[in-house]
């Protein structure tokens, strides 16, 4: 939905004067295409996320997500010294960290041989991510944890990927046991591999966690309000359905999609998730009506078009009308699409409405 279509008069004069001067800072934009590098990197090396590829590619996504990590926690700073920080730059820099969250977990999932899995890391980013997002729309206050994803949890991440390039790939899929003696006596995941016993860590010590935190302050924020805590739940609606069905299509698929196109599944996802995103700060920065936004179940329309395909392979002897793969490529298309036309024409009505440019910075007047 383009910017000056959801808000009033009264809302645009606020935002023009919160926005004067402003600039994109391009750091954002620089990492993410060198997070889309090591992403390619990953699928020349291992298409199905199950193969170990060389070793200087584990350093190469373990430098880009460090610079990445860098660049992003100084962008604000250099924004405020140039005096281009804005709402906007706000939507522009979690944009670029929404799209960050699958070309990351595809990179650690080529770097832990992760196949079909590497979607549920997907997963244990985006849903933190997603949460605090949310969060922020109802308090107006970004509040991270002691110990946080955006710091801590991409240390860990980078220096996985150097620690790999040292030890080698094949350290991820034997046993936790054998990979950590001194934890082989931990019961039930001794007999996992490490990189599931990983999974099991992070959902357990840090996105179960984080989210309640999430909760409990949107939850105390909607009681102080006199707001219904319904409506703030149904912003969740359609993350919560983009994700069930992705997985319902993948548990009915005839052809094992996560196993067989896990870099299509994960980015077409992702872009999904990145205009559920998008358009949840477009929301705030509007300052809309709290509650769900049916513009938001846009990311959804591909999908059912999708399971209708799969379930005529049960009228046809296991064979879908349309081969998967391409009704795949279709659904990546369908969100890449979707994402690039709300990010231009959010960008280029701000743009027009207020006389600035993109990645410049406006000279004041003397």
């Amino acid at each position: 939905m383009a910017l000056m279509h959801c808000i009033d008069t009264s809302t645009v004069e606020l935002i023009t004067l919160m926005l004067q001067n402003m600039s994109y800072n391009p750091f954002g934009l620089d990492l993410l295409l060198s997070s889309l590098f090591g992403c390619l990197l990953g699928y020349i090396y291992s298409p199905h996320l199950d193969s170990p590829p060389p070793r200087w590619v584990h350093f190469a996504h373990g430098l880009l997500l460090f610079l990445y990590q860098t660049f992003d926690a100084v962008d604000g700073k250099q924004a405020r010294r140039t005096n281009s920080s804005s709402p906007l730059g706000e939507l522009f820099d979690h944009g670029c960290d929404a799209l960050a969250c699958a070309l990351e977990a595809l990179a650690f999932g080529s770097t832990a041989m992760c196949g079909r899995n590497t979607f549920w890391f997907w997963v244990i980013s985006a849903v933190p991510f997603y949460c605090a997002t949310w969060e922020h729309y109802f308090t107006n206050t970004l509040i991270l944890p002691a110990v946080n994803g955006p710091t801590e949890g991409l240390m860990l991440i980078y220096t996985a990927h150097f620690f790999t390039a040292i030890v080698g790939a094949e350290w991820w899929v034997q046993d936790f046991g054998k990979s950590i003696p001194l934890l082989s006596w931990v019961p039930f995941i001794n007999g996992v591999t490490t990189y599931g016993a990983v999974l099991l860590f992070m959902v357990l010590f840090a996105v179960i966690p984080t989210v309640s935190f999430n909760v409990q302050n949107v939850y105390e924020v909607v009681q102080s309000r006199k707001g219904s805590m319904l409506n703030a739940l149904a912003m969740l609606v359609p993350f919560g359905v983009l994700l069930g069905v992705i997985l319902l299509w993948d548990c009915m698929s005839p052809s094992n999609l996560i196993v067989n196109y896990p870099h299509m599944v994960v980015m077409g996802t992702g872009l999904a998730f990145g205009f559920l995103v998008g358009r949840m700060i477009l929301s705030h920065l509007c300052d809309e009506p709290k509650g769900l936004k049916t513009s938001m179940s846009m990311s959804l329309f591909y999908l059912p078009l999708a399971i209708a395909n799969t379930l005529t392979a049960r009228l046809n002897d296991g064979t879908p009308l349309v081969d998967e793969k391409w009704v795949l490529l279709g659904f990546c298309t369908y969100t890449a699409a979707l994402y690039l036309h709300f990010a231009t024409s959010v960008i280029h009505e701000i743009t027009a409405a207020l006389g600035i440019y993109c990645f410049r910075i406006t000279k004041k007047e003397a």
